[in-house]
């Protein structure tokens, strides 16, 4: 059973409740979160600066803006702690039907309460809305991990490019950038999200340049083909700032998955090109058949055969001999970057040296012609090649 509640002796504070709602809707954040947290916030308060040890509740009035502070005790027969407890006689002066063993509410709301509540008020809400506005950042950015941002570089600390999206901040870490890259305040940049990690300063968004879903999305976001799911990408590869492969593939027959890629005069991967700093690109078609992709990931050079260990994939290709050195790229980037693209182990021999190579006989060997692929290179380096 409750005691009987004191009148309040203080004003009512709509302007308070006004600022509050507003502020909770401005930031997405639930009213009665905040009210709950201004009352805990309100008896840490109490008891700090009154030294108090009771038992207390505080209600914040939530149409009124009031606030009263009551202390909880049980009424017992004989009092032993004052301070959690209150006798049956004194309890039954404030209400005769008073019980042993009922607990009662007495208001204890001090007369100079109202600067530190207003206070304490203060700093909970800041509080809270911060934490608030973090947790809904982050809950939105955790949805759009594997995805796009596009943000201006606020600041570069100890190699670390930190980029400004708007609500928050995003950091590209040095072995996330392409090499060769520079950044400077104020530069308009595209990354990809790698991780999202919650932080106690908020959450810490975790950007990339140099990852294969960074080119895969540039792609999604140029080509409306792809947005409308009739090409596909099968797999991406790359070297960062160097050279990279991307293997495509069309749901319809009459729609060219390479030249849809390429765009009216090589634009939509043109675009790409000067948005990853001169990476080449080698667009190719995918095919279901292990041999067909692999000369075709092999583009620009040409191929006269495959053989292939569909168990092991594990492949021999034989090139033309004045394609050798395309075929392996330099430094050995075009056939690292073509095995990454097929998940196949590549072996390359030209014609001359296939002569004398004895075929592995777990190996099946069929003629192949690469169908059609497409190389685009940045517009002051070699133009593009077409195969």
């Amino acid at each position: 059973m409750a005691a009987r509640r004191s009148k309040s002796k203080k004003q009512e504070e709509p302007g308070f409740l006004d600022a509050l709602r507003a502020l909770a809707k401005e930031k997405g954040v639930d009213e009665d979160f905040l009210f709950d947290a201004i009352e805990a916030a309100l008896i840490s308060a109490y008891k700090r600066n009154f030294g108090s040890a009771q038992n207390v509740r505080v209600v914040l009035d939530r149409h009124t803006g009031a606030y009263h502070v009551y202390a909880i005790k049980t009424v017992v027969d004989e009092v032993f702690d004052d301070v959690q407890e209150i006798s049956l006689a004194q309890a039954r002066t404030l209400n005769e039907d008073y019980e042993e063993g009922d607990t009662i509410e007495i208001e204890v709301t001090p007369a100079n309460f109202g600067r530190i509540a207003a206070q304490a008020a203060k700093q909970v809400v800041v509080q809270r809305v911060r934490e608030a506005e973090r947790g809904i950042i982050y809950e939105e950015f955790m949805s759009r991990e594997g995805d796009i941002v596009n943000g201006l570089v606020s600041r570069v600390e100890n190699r670390n490019v930190f980029i400004d999206l708007g609500k928050t901040e995003a950091i590209l870490m040095p072995a996330e950038q392409i090499a060769g890259e520079t950044y400077e305040h104020g530069d308009q940049i595209k990354a990809y999200i790698v991780e999202v990690k919650r932080t106690s300063r908020g959450p810490q968004i975790v950007v990339s340049r140099t990852h294969p879903g960074l080119l895969k999305r540039l792609f999604e976001l140029e080509v409306p083909e792809i947005q409308e799911g009739i090409v596909e990408i099968k797999s991406v590869a790359r070297e960062p700032g160097m050279r990279s492969k991307i293997a495509v593939w069309s749901r319809e027959e009459d729609v060219d998955p390479v030249g849809s890629c390429v765009g009216h005069k090589g634009l939509r991967v043109q675009a790409i090109v000067e948005e990853l700093g001169s990476e080449k690109i080698d667009i190719v078609k995918w095919n279901e058949d292990s041999a067909k992709f692999i000369a075709n990931a092999l583009s620009p050079a040409k191929v006269v055969s495959v053989a292939v260990n569909e168990d092991e994939k594990v492949s021999r290709v034989v090139v033309p001999d004045y394609q050798l050195s395309l075929a392996i790229g330099k430094e050995g980037q075009n056939a690292r970057l073509a095995a990454k693209l097929t998940g196949w182990k590549i072996d390359i021999k030209s014609e001359t040296q296939a002569k004398d190579d004895v075929l592995d006989e777990s190996m099946s060997e069929v003629a192949v012609e690469s169908d059609a692929s497409f190389t685009a290179a940045a517009e002051d380096a070699a133009p593009a090649e077409v195969e």
